[in-house]
């Protein structure tokens, strides 16, 4: 397995995955016009995030997405982990914690990175633990939003 920053040419499956991510975890059908066009965006805006797929024979097989957020109270990003996905027939294969590995050392060797993050849906209990087994902690804040889309 390889890790390496995704490119454009990996926009289709990112969205298909995103697609898969969304339905397996809420139930959720996104409109796949507007996942293919903010999956490219990101691609082509590092300022926007960044996408890590991981690679087995020429194929990508799990992706996990960096966006940042500045913190005022530690000087530093976190790191916000979204848009895990890992394609069904490598799940349990450590395809994640591979993922995970390669970014929190990214993040441990930058100077301005504090932290990483991620929210999970509260119900999708196997990813819970897959967060516990690698050392992250359940924090005691909740997240709010209202939706413009």
């Amino acid at each position: 397995m390889k890790i390496r920053k995704a490119r454009l040419t990996d926009a289709a499956v990112i969205a298909d995955f995103n697609s898969r991510l969304a339905w397996e975890t809420e139930a959720l059908r996104l409109n796949s016009a507007d996942v293919s066009r903010g999956v490219r965006a990101l691609l082509k805006d590092a300022a926007k995030g960044i996408y890590f797929v991981a690679e087995a024979d020429g194929a990508v097989i799990g992706q996990l997405l960096i966006t940042y957020e500045w913190s005022d109270w530690r000087n530093g990003y976190f790191w916000w982990i979204q848009s895990v996905y890992v394609a069904a027939k490598f799940r349990s294969e450590g395809v994640f914690r591979t993922l995970f590995g390669h970014v929190q050392k990214l993040a441990k060797s930058r100077r301005n990175v504090c932290g990483l993050r991620l929210y999970v849906e509260k119900n999708n209990r196997r990813a819970r633990q897959a967060y516990d087994r690698l050392g992250m902690k359940h924090t005691h804040y909740e997240i709010y939003e209202t939706n413009f889309r």
